[in-house]
């Protein structure tokens, strides 16, 4: 689990093709202190298994449904990555529950200098439209943050100079495709309401036997 706190901007090393995977290698530093073989760490918002950690760089590897649903396989050497931790059980949760599992790709389609801080406005897919809400959570490359305008195909996040600066929302280019992860608390409400109605709908009243005609 993740908060969505970047904890560094990280560099691709480079990108090997294995079979229909890959394995990424990032250069970093901050994320690979106190880091061990086998911990996850996120790239972009994608929960990763960390693999031959050095001091200055660690590997992962990439299954062909983590680059075909998220943007990993768009990386390539010299691309800057957003890098988080798993939390641990003493982490301040600065962010919001961020899981690292990609529900789509958004797009990413201006950002607006309001003097300091940017709004950043990010084209979205229909599928995950009713997990959105104004002044809801969204993670965004793995970022947390907070919708501040919503609409039928877009939302708006009102970005600070901190996270401007250490993040790689300051090199999208419109266009470009990003990792978006809605809110688990939103999915867990919609299963719930789910079997809540099918319940309702299968249960057989008196109300129900009248309308079909039995008195």
């Amino acid at each position: 689990m993740f908060t969505g706190i970047i904890e560094e901007l990280g560099r691709v090393r480079g990108v090997e093709r294995r079979g229909e995977g890959a394995r990424i290698i990032v250069a970093a530093h901050a994320v690979t202190e106190g880091s061990s073989e086998g911990d996850s760490i996120a790239v972009n918002g994608v929960c990763l298994t960390a693999l031959d950690v050095r001091r200055d760089s660690f590997a992962a590897d990439g299954s062909r449904e983590t680059l075909d649903r998220s943007t990993l396989g768009q990386l390539r050497p010299g691309s800057a990555v957003n890098l988080e931790r798993a939390v641990t059980p003493s982490t301040r949760l600065g962010g919001h529950i961020v899981q690292g599992h990609v529900d789509a790709r958004g797009r990413f389609q201006s950002a607006v200098d309001q003097g300091g801080s940017w709004t950043v406005r990010i084209a979205y897919p229909a599928e995950i439209a009713r997990y959105l809400v104004f002044k809801g959570s969204i993670a965004v490359e793995g970022i947390s943050l907070t919708i501040a305008g919503l609409s039928d195909d877009y939302f708006e996040i009102a970005v600070i100079p901190k996270t401007w600066e250490v993040t790689n929302l300051s090199q999208l280019r419109t266009g470009d495709e990003v990792n978006l992860e809605a809110d688990i608390f939103a999915k867990y409400v919609e299963r719930i309401l789910s079997f809540s109605k099918a319940q309702e709908t299968g249960s057989l009243t008196v109300e129900k036997l009248s309308a079909l005609g039995y008195e």
